[in-house]
């Protein structure tokens, strides 16, 4: 069994904004794979679908960004899932927006909600990270939960391409290790 996780904020108003990049990405490859998010659970949205043999559940957090760790944990609890089997999807302020960076583990970095996750869970996740980039004198919780352009609603197009492709990667390999994002 995988687990993919997309972090963002539930609701409306917050659909659009750059702190939910991940909820967009794991939007896009559910759409792409007929899954659709029809559960609650694990406080969360859920889409549970059958890739190449392989279960795989799709989780969207309600619990707000920050709180996050609350719906992962449960997840990976409920489920006994092995932390190798689970991608973590999120915004980056420190990338520019746009870029991915995949790692195999590591910190949270700025990122309140991966903090709550590693606190609870540790490291030993895998994530995709997507570049929010981080503008000069804008105050940054402002700015994370500002709506996205249009223009740049339409570049994200080919970043969703690109994030289904590394998701699928992870399905089949069952690892983000040795994966060329610029090959992919």
């Amino acid at each position: 069994m995988i687990a993919i996780v997309g972090l963002g904020n539930p609701g409306k108003s917050y659909e659009k904004t750059i702190h939910n990049l991940g909820y967009m990405a794991i939007d896009k490859f559910a759409l792409s794979k007929n899954m659709k998010f029809t559960k609650s659970k694990y406080y969360g949205k859920v889409a549970e679908g059958n890739i190449n043999g392989e279960k795989i559940i799709l989780l969207k957090p309600e619990t707000f960004m920050n709180l996050s760790g609350k719906s992962v944990e449960d997840l990976v609890r409920s489920l006994k899932l092995d932390l190798s089997n689970l991608l973590v999807i999120v915004d980056d302020i420190d990338l520019e927006f746009g870029k991915i960076r995949v790692r195999a583990k590591g910190s949270a970095g700025t990122h309140n909600g991966l903090r709550d996750i590693v606190q609870k869970l540790g490291e030993n996740f895998a994530r995709l990270r997507i570049g929010a980039g981080k503008p000069e004198g804008i105050d940054l919780a402002t700015y994370v939960l500002s709506n996205i352009s249009a223009d740049k609603l339409k570049d994200l197009d080919s970043v969703f391409q690109k994030t289904n492709r590394i998701i699928d990667y992870f399905v089949l390999n069952k690892k983000i290790e040795g994966l060329d994002i610029n090959k992919i």
